[in-house]
């Protein structure tokens, strides 16, 4: 049987793949789902609520029974009933679903519930139109007549059936409404598409419902390096010894004039304050051996971190630091520094404000409760912002007590962060309204909104709409600028050299963000991808490089403090590294940060999380190969800039993102992105960016670069290769040769390296350890991945598919394959039969491993 479901859900998953449109089920809700070249058209979940819309949460469980057919079942016990669903295709058209509600007791004055249905619009409203509701509460449809189209009909009728406000892009189907009487409620739901479109699997079903305990476990040792790349760190030791990082142009330099490049991760909160100095020195030996020369200090302040940089979280004010848990940052830096390893410090991440910090309208901020965000009140509130610069002076002038360095002189310390996914231009200027229950600090703010308004001759009307393009925009920017101007100033007058930066561009943040940030001396980015990173088609949809590479302003370097995917466990994460290294060297960033090597204390194996990569075999497949080759630059940067000029009318008063312009995806995949900054009257502070010599100029964010038919893109270098269509990305260069995603079942012909997978998504990447090309090298890393599953959600061990196939290396004559045993991790031959020039070999479970080495 399981071979059966395993070969039904591969080819259901090409079938699927073949179509422009799929329909399936989520895997989270059991509910409908809608995508189009990766991106999302349609999604749903269920929503209840109570009396007065008190939230009722539906948790629900879903499984695969076999291809094509799923359950679905939960309790809701605020409303006192049980769901169950079961799902399953009824056609090639059609998923068909039968839901029972059997409510325990009746309950009178609630809300009810039942399915909300999101439609994107936004993408996909030119191509299918506006959806439209069934007569008689019987659902929708969505789509034109004789093209594509789907329909989610309702048998019986549902209790209500009907537009959110009137809004288009979201019908919501209750199955009560008003009341839920005792006893049992039935549906049927049938969802129909039309045309182009097509049923699909689920992800589960095809990535393979093999057990995972059949996998081998425990192949990663959490406390040891599978790989030694120490060698890239032994000129640096100790970080620091070429003075301090300064910015020149778009590069970070170090004062001997070498050009720097940062391959780092994140340590946090419990890892920060929680480990045994003996782990610390020796994490620390084995970041450097994963290749990382730069570690960012994170959720140090944070109030759910016990304890903190604060010490005990009950104390009255966050005025005062703990000398103890300083001391535990001490021994990191000094660590850390010892090994070659660079240390990126940020000054604010999560730090709540308490009655005893003397905060001006405190009580309204903190909503009665004995903690306060001050998350855009900053950029307002005086009070806060001399909070701000009485921590971070105690800060930097901290005296590392191993090194006798403080950190405001420290030249290990490569640049400081002001404030954490803290932006008024897009996410926390909501925070200040008028509606939001805030008086002093919306007076504060519209002060300040008016003033501006008034000095440039803007509409006030418009100009304190912080949830609009147009004047507030423009206001925004401002306002952090000065906030960030004054908090930079400081910090030169306590003495800081090293760069710094203002905050992030994060959670799709338009262009019309990134003025205020060139504050700073980088541009810094988050970007969190998805399941299917490889399959999106930038004719359509972005992923988590387009987001990254829409943030490089001309002239400035880039920094990403945090990329990662999610949800965990991502069953293809073991690419992302890969992929994400390539692309920043294509584009030419300057510091990318794996979020996050540990959030833990590192004596322990710790419990499976995405913020824990050090005990990920995923991960950890592919994050050395990844430092290798950024640090060594194993990857050409593009020949071919691209510069978008969108213009001062274009940048403010539009929600241009890679979500919604074409422009900044395809020229993404082409070749390098810049965004250039204008000259902007009402910004003065706000320098005019230098377009690249021979750049190629786009100003359109709908111009696509790309033809319309187009399945795949190769750089400009010829050394990059996405198929999203099929879903895999190759790297092809003398000392990387390099495979990944969907590549079960095709053979890949690199310049020395032949790969023949049959695992359905993996990694397979061979690369020269002695800086040699490949088919000269006699030490070669061959790095491998696939999906690892823990034991449960928060049990480890984590069980590793294996990555089967072939796989032949054109390399010098005389070497030898070895793996690395686990636990105790020491080296093992294993055959590799050298013919015609090549070593063959061959990959299957018994390797256990996704590590080998050809020396």
């Amino acid at each position: 049987m399981k071979r059966f479901i395993v070969l039904a859900a591969y080819l259901l998953s090409n079938a699927a793949s073949a179509a422009a449109w799929t329909a399936s089920v989520d895997q989270a809700q059991g509910l409908p789902a809608l995508s189009k070249g990766g991106a999302t058209a349609l999604s749903s979940t269920f929503m209840f609520w109570g009396k007065n819309w008190t939230r009722a949460d539906q948790p629900v469980q879903f499984k695969v029974l076999a291809p094509l057919e799923y359950s679905v079942a939960g309790a809701n016990s605020a409303l006192n009933y049980d769901l169950i669903g079961r799902i399953k295709k009824a056609s090639n058209s059609q998923l068909v679903w039968e839901f029972d509600l059997q409510a325990r007791s009746t309950a009178l004055g609630v809300i009810g519930g039942g399915i909300v249905f999101q439609f994107d619009l936004a993408t996909f409203g030119a191509e299918l139109g506006e959806p439209q509701l069934l007569p008689g509460n019987r659902g929708w449809t969505w789509g034109r007549a004789g093209s594509s189209r789907v329909e989610m009909r309702f048998d019986p009728p549902l209790a209500s059936v009907y537009f959110e406000r009137g809004q288009k892009s979201e019908v919501r189907a209750f199955f009560y409404a008003g009341e839920i009487p005792q006893g049992l409620r039935r549906h049927v739901a049938t969802l129909s598409v039309a045309g182009d479109m097509a049923i699909g699997p689920t992800p589960a079903e095809r990535f393979g419902l093999e057990d995972p305990a059949t996998w081998p476990a425990d192949i990663l040792d959490w406390n040891t390096s599978p790989v030694d790349l120490s060698f890239l760190n032994a000129p640096e030791k100790p970080a620091g010894k070429r003075g301090f990082l300064k910015v020149e142009k778009d590069q970070l330099v170090f004062e001997d004039g070498t050009v720097a490049r940062f391959w780092g991760t994140n340590l946090t909160s419990y890892a920060l304050f929680g480990t045994s100095r003996e782990s610390v020195k020796r994490q620390a030996r084995r970041l450097s051996e994963l290749g990382f020369n730069l570690v960012r200090i994170h959720h140090h302040d944070s109030p759910w971190a016990n304890p903190n940089i604060f010490g005990d979280p009950k104390s009255p004010d966050t005025q005062n630091l703990s000398s103890a848990m300083l001391e535990k940052l001490d021994w990191w830096i000094k660590c850390l520094k010892d090994e070659g390893i660079y240390v990126w410090l940020d000054l604010h991440v999560g730090r709540n404000l308490k009655a005893g910090d003397r905060i001006y309208g405190f009580e309204e901020i903190s909503k009665g409760k004995p903690l306060a965000e001050l998350k855009g009140y900053n950029y307002v509130n005086p009070s806060i912002q001399q909070a701000m610069k009485r921590f971070n002076e105690a800060y930097v002038n901290r005296g590392n007590v191993y090194t006798n360095i403080r950190y405001k002189d420290e030249p290990a310390i490569a640049a400081m962060l002001l404030t954490n996914e803290n932006d008024v231009t897009q996410h926390f200027g909501n925070a200040l309204l008028p509606d939001k229950n805030v008086p002093k600090h919306n007076e504060l703010y519209r002060s300040q909104a008016d003033a501006f308004a008034a000095a440039n001759g803007l509409p006030k009307r418009k100009t304190w709409r912080s949830w609009e393009h147009g004047p507030s925009k423009l206001f925004l920017n401002d306002l952090e600028h000065r906030f960030d101007a004054d908090m930079i100033a400081h910090l030169r007058s306590l003495g800081v050299k090293v760069p710094i930066v203002t905050t992030s561009s994060w959670e799709a943040n338009p262009l019309s963000a990134l003025p205020a940030l060139t504050s700073g001396d980088l541009v810094d980015v988050h970007s969190y991808g998805r399941t299917g990173e490889l399959e999106k088609n930038p004719l359509i949809a972005a992923n988590l490089i387009h987001c990254i590479a829409a943030s490089r302003v001309a002239g400035k370097p880039l920094s990403v403090t945090e990329w990662n995917v999610e949800p965990f466990p991502a069953p293809d994460r073991h690419s992302t590294a890969l992929y994400v290294a390539a692309s920043a060297r294509l584009q030419g960033w300057n510091a990318l940060m794996q979020y996050a090597y540990a959030q833990v204390p590192l004596d322990r194996p710790g419990e499976p999380s995405n913020w824990h990569a050090f005990n990920d075999p995923a991960l950890m497949a592919t994050l050395p190969a990844a430092a290798l080759l950024y640090r060594q630059g194993h990857v050409k940067q593009a020949g071919v800039t691209y510069a978008f000029v969108p213009g001062a009318e274009v940048l403010f008063n539009q929600p241009v993102s890679p979500y919604s312009a074409v422009a900044l995806r395809t020229a993404a995949e082409k070749g390098r992105l810049v965004v250039v900054m204008p000259q902007t009257k009402e910004l003065p502070w706000l320098e005019k960016s230098v377009i690249p010599e021979g750049a190629k100029i786009i100003s359109n964010p709908g111009q696509s670069l790309l033809s319309a038919d187009a399945s795949e893109v190769v750089s400009d270098t010829g050394e990059l290769r996405r198929n999203w269509d099929q879903g895999t990305f190759t790297i092809n260069t003398p000392r990387t040769q390099a495979a990944m995603g969907w590549i079960g079942g095709k053979r890949y012909a690199l310049g020395d390296v032949e790969i023949a997978a049959t695992t359905r998504n993996a990694t397979v990447a061979v690369q020269s350890l002695d800086d040699e090309p490949i088919n000269d090298s006699r030490h070669i890393l061959i790095s491998l991945g696939a999906r690892s599953v823990p034991k449960s959600d928060r049990e480890l061990p984590f069980y590793s598919e294996p990555v089967e196939g072939q796989l032949s290396v054109k390399a010098p004559k005389g070497l030898k394959l070895y793996k690395r045993a686990m636990p105790a991790g020491e080296m093992r031959q294993i055959a590799a039969p050298y013919i015609d020039g090549r070593y063959r070999i061959g990959l299957d479970k018994s390797l256990a491993t996704y590590w080998l080495f050809l020396r």
